[in-house]
């Protein structure tokens, strides 16, 4: 009798440590995933406009880098992170969020985001395409989040370019 209870027991701990790590998912706080995006060949032509940008700032990971969103040549627009760095983990996403800045989660909550995907990689240069129909006068920061635990990694507020303000 006493086997049998020592084996379910060590079973149950192996299910539970296997679905914590699942869950947490450890490694990735080690390991980084290297992007290397260069802007789209038929875009990269002096019709390609910088029209907002803003410099990523560390909210509960440190996060570094540039979001810039670029008008293409086809009059969608492109967000582009140039230099860009951050934590590994679990369900990241980014997020445009409906506000000036996206400085806490609750900030992320309140405000209403869109979820432009999972993260390509947490280092490098990377492109999202930004939906036709998305507001940028409402849309005004950039979120990493991390969907799992609900928290802001870090974020960027976007800031009208000089050449999109001459205009």
């Amino acid at each position: 009798m006493k086997k049998t209870w020592m084996r379910v027991a060590i079973a149950v701990v192996v299910v539970v440590a296997v679905a914590l790590f699942y869950w947490f998912r450890p490694d990735r706080l080690f390991t980084n995933v290297r992007v290397d995006e260069g802007m789209p060949a038929n875009q990269s032509s002096a019709s390609t406009q910088p029209v907002e940008v803003g410099t990523f700032y560390t909210i509960l990971h440190p996060t570094s880098g540039t979001a810039t969103i670029y008008k293409m040549a086809d009059g969608s627009h492109m967000l582009r992170f140039t230099n860009f760095n951050t934590s590994n983990g679990p369900d990241v996403h980014v997020y445009m969020v409906a506000s000036d800045d996206a400085k806490d989660a609750a900030t992320v909550e309140r405000a209403g985001f869109v979820d432009l995907g999972s993260i390509k990689g947490n280092v490098g240069d990377q492109n999202y395409t930004l939906p036709s129909d998305l507001d940028l006068a409402k849309y005004r920061a950039v979120s990493i989040w991390c969907k799992r635990f609900s928290v802001n990694f870090g974020a960027a507020a976007l800031k009208p370019t000089e050449s999109s303000q001459v205009r």
